[in-house]
C-alpha cells in the first residue's frame, strides 16, 4: 500500500535509550527533563524566543482564543483542517469565514476587512501546506482595527518567511507535532508568542493556572506534553534536515513528471524557505479528480483530499458561500510523500495522473 503519509520513526534503540531516562528519572509528566530538553532544543533550532510544548496541536489554538477572542468573532478561514473552525465554536466564539486566495490557498487578506463588525475580536489564519499568508497586511489591518493575530501554523515546522520563522509572526501561533507531520512526537504540539507577559499567560494556562504548586495565577486547563512525546520528539529531531531533504527530493521528482497541462499545483509565496509538508494538486473538475482518485486507489495507492469539505459548509455553522473555498475543497488531492518513497512508486503514481487525467 502507498499511503498519503507514513510517520518517521527513529531508530528503535534511540528511543529505548530515551525512554531508559525517563525510567531512571521515574518522571512520566509535569514538565520533566525530556520536555525541558526539547523544547530548549527546539527554540534554539527554529529561532524563536518562546516555546510551550501541549499534548496536541488543538490545545494551543483553544488557549490562544480563549485568551484573546474572549467570546467574539472571530476571522478564519474556510479552507484548513476542521480543527481550526471547531476550536474557534468549542471555545463560544463565532466563526466568520472569508474566502482564500484562489494560488496561494490561504486566507485571502483582501477580503478581510469587509468582514469587521464591533463584535470581531480575533483573525486566526492558517499557513495552508506550510505556505505563509500574507502576514504583513493581516498585521496591518489587526493594527487598524485593534484585533489580535492567531495563525494555526499546524504544518509549518521548519518554514521561514523573510529569513524568519513563521512561528515569530502573529500574537501567537500554534504547531501540531502529530505522528503524520513533519516533525512529530507521536501526537503534540506547541505554541510560539513573542510578549513575554502573554506567553506567561499562555504557560500558565496550558497547566491547570500554576504559580508553583499552591497558588495559581488564573483559570487554566491540562494541556502538558508528557516525557514519553518528549521522547520522540528527542529522536526524530536529529533526522530532521534528511527528512525534509527527502521530500524535497520527491516533490522535485513530481514537478518534473507531472503533466501541468490539465492540473495545477500550489503556488508558493515569494520570499518562503518552504518545509515540503504536503504535495497538493488541483484538478479541472471534481469529476476528473474522483476517476483518478478511484484508479489510484483501486492500485492501492491512497491520495487524500485535503482539506474537504470546506469549512463553511459543516452542519454547526452558519453556511454563507466560499465559492473560492468550496471549489478547491472540491478538486485539490494531496498525493503521497512520505520519507523512503521511492522513485518506482513515484513513477506509477505519475503515470497514472497523467494517463487518466
Amino acid at each position: 500500500m502507498i499511503p498519503v503519509t507514513k510517520t518517521f520513526f527513529p531508530p528503535l534503540e534511540e528511543y529505548q535509550n530515551q525512554l531508559k531516562r525517563i525510567w531512571d528519572n521515574e518522571w512520566l509528566t509535569n514538565r520533566g527533563e525530556l520536555v525541558k530538553e526539547l523544547e530548549g532544543s527546539l527554540k534554539n533550532k527554529l529561532e524563536v524566543p518562546n516555546i510551550t510544548l501541549t499534548a496536541n496541536g488543538t490545545l494551543p489554538i483553544q488557549i490562544a482564543l480563549k485568551i484573546l477572542a474572549k467570546g467574539g468573532e472571530v476571522i478564519t478561514t474556510p479552507f484548513s483542517y476542521v480543527a481550526t473552525t471547531s476550536a474557534i465554536i468549542w471555545e463560544n466564539c463565532t466563526p466568520v469565514f472569508v474566502d482564500i486566495h484562489p494560488e496561494y490557498l490561504t486566507i485571502d487578506e483582501r477580503k478581510i476587512e469587509s468582514a469587521i463588525t464591533s463584535k470581531t475580536k480575533a483573525i486566526l489564519a492558517t499557513h495552508v501546506f506550510g505556505n505563509p499568508c500574507n502576514v504583513d497586511e493581516i498585521e496591518k489591518i489587526a493594527q487598524k482595527y485593534k484585533l489580535k493575530v492567531i495563525y494555526d501554523a499546524a504544518h509549518s515546522y521548519g518554514v521561514k518567511y523573510r529569513e524568519k520563522s513563521l512561528f515569530n509572526y502573529g500574537d501567537i501561533s500554534t504547531c501540531s507535532f502529530h505522528a503524520t507531520k513533519l516533525f512529530h512526537t507521536g501526537e503534540g504540539g506547541a505554541m510560539f508568542c513573542n510578549d513575554e507577559k502573554l506567553n506567561h499567560e499562555l504557560f500558565y494556562s496550558h497547566n491547570f493556572g500554576h504559580n508553583g504548586p499552591e497558588d495559581f495565577h488564573g483559570v487554566g486547563i491540562n494541556a502538558k506534553m508528557s516525557e514519553l512525546q518528549a521522547a520522540m520528539g528527542i529522536s526524530v529531531l536529529p533526522y530532521l534536515t534528511k527528512i525534509i531533504e527527502e521530500r524535497k527530493r520527491i516533490i522535485t521528482f513530481y514537478n518534473y513528471n507531472l503533466n501541468f497541462s490539465q492540473i495545477r499545483r500550489l503556488l508558493i509565496r515569494k520570499n518562503t524557505l518552504w518545509n515540503y509538508s504536503y504535495y497538493p494538486i488541483i484538478f479541472p473538475s471534481e469529476k476528473k479528480l474522483l476517476k483518478v482518485k478511484e484508479i489510484l486507489n483501486k492500485e492501492n495507492i491512497f491520495p487524500r483530499r485535503y482539506f474537504y469539505p470546506s469549512l463553511n459548509t459543516l452542519n454547526y455553522v452558519k453556511n454563507e458561500p466560499m465559492p473560492i473555498s468550496e471549489n478547491i475543497a472540491n478538486t485539490v488531492l494531496c498525493l503521497p510523500v512520505y520519507y523512503s518513497l521511492g522513485d518506482d512508486k513515484l513513477t506509477k503514481i505519475i503515470s497514472i495522473i497523467n494517463k487518466n487525467v
